[in-house]
């Protein structure tokens, strides 16, 4: 079986795999090896390029094609008939979930703040909001949701859920609207579709309690990015995100300056961890492959 994976990193996980040719190649729109016309497992790059996608056309014995991410959407609409779409639900839970937490308290503590005071040597003694007995409200209450849970446990902390559909503990999406005003904190961990793109719009943030936090963990495009900059230019919310819209976010771009926003740059499940994670996933995916076993986090519905 021939096995085409983006970088080494990757092919190291799969060293000694018995039965398969691991290729490296991450498709750039140049061309393709004549490989291609082998290709059964692929496995696209962390960031899936347009031209990375596109490839999967010209791979005629393609059977699956395994994400390094739990997001799909830019793959899903290239996959061809014959072949299944498996992401890479659980392999980035602890990091994704360790920064959300991580911004969570940097922002409500005001850290990027002291980071700007200890960068112009000024001794900016002031209190600071705190965690404590804050509601957070977790958006998409998923695998990734129930880590941030977790891990919230020690906070003193009162934790409401939402999921697309309901279930014992966690409210559906028709709940949405009561809740938010509710939250403190609200924490957007949902999958990027086409339900879910702009769904944190301005009638959505009109919502949220004043001063309370946005944090984004899902994608960029979940978020109305005009709004969200609306709201937070009259100070009435504040936010920390680790994706954007458009991303990467230009140089002069009004979300940079906008008062009361904490932005990183798409790495929360940038990590050792993750990594590891990753790579043993998709090795024992490949496994069961050779073995004709049923494969884990297949795509079968939209996500």
């Amino acid at each position: 079986m021939r096995i085409w994976v983006p970088a080494e990193w990757v092919a190291a996980g799969l060293t000694g795999l018995p039965g398969t040719e691991v290729e490296i190649v991450d498709p750039d729109g140049t061309g393709l090896p004549a490989s291609s016309a082998e290709v059964e497992f692929y496995v696209p790059s962390f960031f899936p390029s347009l031209a990375g996608a596109e490839a999967m056309a010209q791979m005629p014995r393609l059977r699956v094609v395994q994400a390094l991410t739990a997001g799909v959407d830019k793959l899903r609409p290239y996959v061809p008939d014959g072949a299944v779409l498996c992401n890479a639900r659980g392999a980035h839970d602890a990091s994704t979930a360790e920064w959300v937490v991580a911004a969570m308290l940097a922002a409500i503590r005001g850290f990027p703040g002291f980071a700007l005071d200890q960068s112009e040597r000024r001794w900016n003694y002031h209190h600071t909001d705190a965690l404590a007995e804050k509601t957070v409200l977790i958006v998409g209450y998923g695998s990734i949701g129930a880590a941030v849970e977790r891990r919230l446990a020690g906070f003193d902390v009162t934790v409401l859920r939402v999921a697309r559909a309901p279930r014992d503990g966690v409210a559906g999406i028709a709940g949405l609207p009561a809740l938010l005003p509710r939250a403190d904190v609200v924490v957007v961990l949902v999958p990027f579709t086409a339900e879910t793109a702009g769904m944190v719009d301005a009638a959505f943030l009109a919502r949220m309690r004043d001063g309370a936090l946005l944090v984004n963990a899902a994608r960029g495009a979940v978020v109305d990015t005009g709004a969200l900059v609306a709201e937070l230019s009259s100070g009435r919310l504040r936010a920390a995100a680790d994706v954007t819209d458009p991303e990467p976010l230009p140089p002069e771009h009004p979300l940079w300056t906008a008062p009361g926003v904490f932005i990183t740059p798409h790495v929360a499940a940038s990590t050792p961890v993750s990594t590891r994670r990753v790579v043993g996933f998709v090795r024992s995916q490949a496994e069961a492959y050779l073995r004709g076993e049923p494969l884990r986090n297949v795509i079968t519905d939209t996500y």
